[in-house]
């Protein structure tokens, strides 16, 4: 696929995001590679254990369950992409709220996404996490 279709595979996915309030992670898994490699800065500290590495489309199933079980999304904000080759980079900023403890967040976000034929091979997300481990702590 060319870089522009890959682009538009995931300006879709980051609209549906934000629309759905997070409740669109079928369509962000039907787009993974069966062997996609998955990050986060959170890497699964304590109160952000949802966000531990995944290296198959089952830990990213595993990933989105245990968000939503204590998360809610206010806003998924795309500012703008970056693309290079196979590499898409989202800048932008969100906002979540946490179930339990009812403090919300809001920290900018950088996601860096690797794609080969319409399928994300490697994801890895940056946000504040030290707001987000305050937060799930109360």
């Amino acid at each position: 696929m060319s870089d522009s279709e890959n682009l538009k595979i995931l300006k879709e996915a980051y609209a549906l995001w934000n629309d759905s309030k997070a409740e669109s992670g079928r369509r962000w898994i039907a787009l993974l590679d069966d062997k996609v490699v998955w990050r986060s800065l959170g890497d699964g500290m304590p109160g952000m254990e949802f966000s531990r590495p995944c290296d198959c489309k089952d830990d990213v199933i595993r990933y989105f369950e245990e968000l939503a079980v204590d998360w809610s999304l206010v806003h998924y904000t795309v500012d703008e992409f970056v693309c290079q080759g196979d590499r898409i980079v989202m800048l932008g900023r969100c906002a979540w709220t946490h179930r339990r403890t009812g403090k919300t967040v809001e920290t900018p976000k950088a996601d860096i996404l690797r794609m080969k034929d319409g399928k994300i091979t490697e994801f890895f997300e940056f946000f504040d996490t030290a707001q987000a481990i305050a937060a799930a702590r109360g």
